[in-house]
């Protein structure tokens, strides 16, 4: 099949199927003879891993550790179980942090009086110099 069946049947856009061969993610796909892409049911299982990685938060440097890891049936599944508890634990941080957002963003809706007026305690707190960092 070629890169546009292969987009729909996986959900990925051409595009990025294109920059998965070019990053080395996935191996070149075979040409035809005038020049297309042609992808096989194997090509289709790799990138349905790929996107099921992706739609997990896996980074592309996990993703092609874990296709490593899918590739090779020798491996070990505590290296397997040691990429998702990092995955994890950077999830759980990222969760944090948007919390702390919406905590903080709660609290500034909260001060603000949303009238008329110009004085807005978002835009002064947003202003201030003390949550730069330089």
């Amino acid at each position: 099949m070629n890169i546009g069946e292969a987009a729909k049947k996986t959900g990925i856009s051409a595009k990025m199927i294109r920059y998965y061969e070019e990053t080395g993610l996935i191996q070149p796909a075979r040409r035809s003879d005038a020049g297309y892409r042609q992808y096989s049911e194997k090509d289709l299982h790799t990138l349905h891993f790929i996107r099921r990685s992706r739609d997990l938060g896996f980074s592309v440097a996990q993703i092609q550790e874990l296709l490593g890891l899918w590739n090779d049936t020798g491996r070990a599944s505590a290296d397997v179980k040691k990429i998702t508890h990092k995955h994890i634990e950077e999830l759980q941080l990222k969760i944090q942090q948007l919390q702390l957002m919406v905590d903080t963003l709660q609290h500034l809706n909260r001060h603000c009086s949303g009238d008329q007026r110009p004085d807005c305690p978002i835009l002064e707190d947003l202003g201030q110099l003390k949550h730069c960092s330089g």
